[in-house]
């Protein structure tokens, strides 16, 4: 590259941001992401302010509305695009300060519209908010399309909008008639409140791919911080499906224990503490919240917050938690005399069926996180608060509960044999290569593709769809692994009992990437997994067999995205020399309104597939295997906790939560002959 055709590089090259201008232009480095899960965030945002005044003990009830985007707003925002739904979020805290800043604008507008600025950074302020950079309202602000606040505060109702971020006019005052004709119903109790706050905003179509919430996702978002404020009243009403839920536990996390050992054999009645602890150095207070349960599973389900903030990869308060648990059991133990000669357990033993929740609140402007998703926390201070408020407790709670002592120490060293018999298991199927890949099982009919990112397997149940499977497969880059029966139910089955299940065995060599401690990724020889069963009720059965087995014993095959469900046809309709395939009753009823309205010749046909063998390969591929036309759904685990709850309710041993389920969720029965 010659001198003169280096472009210029000077000083007014340097672009500046002002405002909330670098929010438009990296709305990735604010809130993650621009898609769905960024549209949420944004309302995770607005609700998690009014949530930091609850928290701070102002208010006592917060109410989210989702409404369809109104032809009023429209006009106000006097804007081109503009996003079909708007979020309100409304509180009965103190209302945010409208007075007029040092610097010479309202500090409503300023919250609003500056980054970094906000009542969090001050000691005497929120004490434990979930925010940490001070660029929650005026992010979303941004990112909307229009944003219009209220706030009610000695009496008198105040007012301003924007678009974009940007304020359409000064904060003014406004009358009771006014904030009804902008909000109608959605003011009812926030007119009745001393003080509050109402912000409405509608996103930005031009920012996100998506402007439509998810109601399912709204009211998880609000459950969630409805377990972690005890004694807060949440309330959720969609106007747009005209449904309403209530949230409110009296119990706080102590429910959300209970709800987490929904459907599971519990060993013990929740234990719950909380308490507040100061550091001598800084003299700073940290509080803490933790719930434990014990039941008789082999999972462990840890949920652990900062303020309202989910860590999910834990951090130092979970390590506080684990020290505390693990020194108080153990002392226990040996002041008891409850171990055998020679026994002992170590901190994986602690983990099996144990259920927990971790509620850490501290000042916000302490708050240090691993990286900017804040899933891990890292003060130290936050490990020697958990350990002690816990330890202390929890240490009382088994000297003054001898059964609820003896019966976790029992699930302890329960989980210690196993872990050792399991162990040798392992290594007696490491020595024999068993699981090493080293030789592929007979019955799998691999494919001629190496690279696994375009390699995918059917698993199938049965020779006769197998061979059909085989037939109707494209051999380059599709491999078919049939099973014969259903597979051993591995909701409740360690790693020995699994490898002394030939068909499991197999299934996991032909996966080639191992099991439990020793999966790799790396090694995994297909990318698609797809289970392929019949379209009754015994095929749906071997599917859920399956899904367990991959949730349970391959959770990272489900994490990333690999497991695979297929959707065979139930009909095939034909009429002359026009057939349609169709995947449920429903479907069925359409397609044949069509045909008679198309007034198309001939009787009609109607072919009942009771299982993938009934159909022959070309019929097979061109529905069920065609990557071109067939149907197949991606397993994704968008809440764990529900997902687990739903394999101990319907694999574990407990029948009355299994019959309940499906009593409650079954609509119609129906019987193959």
């Amino acid at each position: 590259m010659t001198a003169s055709s280096i472009p210029s590089y000077q000083a007014k090259d340097i672009k500046i941001l002002e405002g909330l201008e670098p929010v438009r232009k990296r709305p990735g480095m604010y809130i993650g992401s621009t898609d769905s899960k960024g549209l949420h965030h944004l309302a995770k945002e607005i609700l998690d302010n009014a949530v930091d005044e609850a928290i701070a003990g102002y208010g006592k009830t917060i109410q989210m509305f989702r409404t369809a985007t109104t032809p009023e707003a429209i006009k106000l925002a006097n804007i081109k695009e503009i996003g079909e739904q708007a979020i309100t979020v409304v509180d009965n805290g103190r209302g945010i300060p409208v007075e007029m800043h040092p610097t010479g604008v309202s500090a409503l507008e300023i919250v609003m519209t500056k980054l970094h600025a906000g009542g969090k950074f001050e000691e005497t302020a929120y004490k434990a908010s979930g925010g940490l950079h001070g660029v929650g309202s005026s992010a979303v602000n941004a990112l909307s399309s229009f944003m219009q606040v209220v706030v009610k505060r000695g009496g008198k109702y105040y007012y301003q909008a924007y678009a974009r971020g940007n304020p359409k006019a000064k904060v003014t005052e406004i009358t009771e008639k006014k904030v009804l004709e902008l909000f109608a119903h959605q003011v009812k109790d926030f007119l009745n409140y001393e003080t509050g706050t109402l912000v409405q905003f509608i996103p930005d179509p031009t920012i996100f791919s998506a402007t439509k919430f998810s109601e399912l996702t709204l009211k998880q978002v609000i459950k969630d911080r409805a377990y972690l404020m005890a004694g807060i009243y949440f309330q959720f009403i969609d106007e747009i499906e005209d449904t309403q839920q209530h949230f409110y536990f009296e119990g706080g996390i102590k429910s959300l224990v209970e709800h987490l050992n929904g459907g599971k054999k519990v060993l013990h009645p929740v234990f719950y503490t909380s308490g507040d602890w100061q550091d001598e150095t800084t003299k700073k207070h940290i509080g803490a919240e933790i719930a434990i349960q014990y039941n008789d599973s082999y999972l462990e389900k840890v949920d652990s917050y900062v303020n309202v903030i989910n860590t999910a990869d834990g951090g130092t308060h979970i390590n506080g938690f684990r020290l505390g648990l693990s020194r108080v059991i153990r002392d226990y133990a040996e002041k008891n005399n409850l171990l055998k000669e020679k026994e002992g357990f170590n901190a994986e033993d602690l983990r099996e069926g144990l259920t927990a929740v971790v509620f850490v609140k501290m000042p916000a402007n302490d708050l240090q996180f691993e990286s900017q998703t804040k899933a891990k926390l890292n003060n130290n201070e936050a490990q020697s608060a958990v350990y002690q408020i816990f330890k202390d407790a929890f240490q009382t709670y088994l000297e003054e509960n001898p059964n609820a002592g003896r019966v976790i120490v029992s699930k302890v060293m329960l989980s210690a044999r196993a872990r050792l018999a399991a162990r040798a298991a392992k290594d007696a199927v490491v020595r024999k290569g068993v699981l090493d890949g080293a030789s592929l099982p007979g019955k799998l009919a691999d494919c001629q593709n190496r690279d696994p990112a375009e390699s995918e397997i059917y698993i199938v149940e049965g020779d006769s769809a197998g061979g059909s499977a085989k037939q109707g497969r494209d051999r380059k880059f599709q491999a078919i692994f049939p099973l014969r029966g259903k597979i051993l139910n591995t909701e409740r089955a360690r790693l020995d009992k699994l490898v002394a299940s030939e068909e499991i065995k197999n299934l996991i060599i032909a996966l080639g990437a191992g099991i439990g401690e020793t999966f790799d990724e790396s090694k995994l020889r297909y990318h698609r997994i797809i289970l392929m069963n019949d379209a009754d009720v015994d095929g749906e059965h071997i599917t859920t067999l399956g899904l367990t087995f991959f949730f349970r014993h391959m959770p990272e095959i489900v994490e990333a995205g690999y497991l695979y469900v297929a959707l065979p046809p139930l009909y095939k309709i034909t009429v002359s020399k026009n057939s349609r395939y169709v995947y449920s009753d429903e479907e069925k009823e359409t397609v044949l309104k069509e045909f008679k309205q198309e007034k198309i010749a001939g009787s009609i046909g109607i072919q009942r597939y009771k299982g993938l063998g009934e159909m022959n390969p070309e019929q097979l591929w061109n529905t069920t295997m065609n990557p071109e036309t067939r149907i197949i759904k991606k397993i994704t685990i968008d809440d764990a906790g529900k997902a687990d709850r739903t394999f101990s309710t319907l694999m574990g041993e407990d029948v009355p939560p299994r019959k309940k389920f499906i009593q409650t969720r079954a609509k119609m029965a129906e019987i193959d002959v």
